[in-house]
């Protein structure tokens, strides 16, 4: 898969990414969601995962010709923080050598989403 990074949010050295795909889906680096709470709220079907990420993330889709403000909350996002932290979900990134590219550490995960289902979060946004 070739990967483009589009952007990060670092806080404290900490690294939500996000990368644009050559397979019309953007890769979301974001911490691993440990709160019971907000599992327990969530259908996470077997393959899938959730991250937690900075919704100011979203900002960088313009990198990839997707300006617009997220004004729809539905998947990939699936829960919305009282912080305004945004829970994504998709299918983890599995293959091993995208993983070592991106360096994930152990407190972060990776996941991808489909590009459209990105871009129908956003206002004014047209998928290209």
């Amino acid at each position: 898969m070739q990967l483009r990074f589009l952007g990060k949010l670092s806080d404290h050295g900490d690294s939500p990414t996000l990368y644009a795909t050559d397979h019309d889906s953007y890769i979301v680096q974001g911490y691993v969601v440990a709160d019971d709470e907000i599992l327990a709220k969530l259908d996470v079907p077997a393959g899938e995962i959730v991250v937690e990420v900075y919704a100011g993330l979203f900002a960088f889709l313009a990198e990839d010709g997707v300006p617009g403000a997220v004004a729809s909350w539905q998947p990939p996002i699936v829960h919305v923080k009282d912080n305004g932290n945004y829970i994504i979900q998709g299918v983890r990134l599995a293959d091993g050598a995208d993983r070592r590219r991106l360096s994930i550490p152990d407190h972060e995960d990776a996941v991808e989403v489909p590009k459209a289902a990105v871009v129908a979060l956003l206002e004014g946004a047209a998928c290209s």
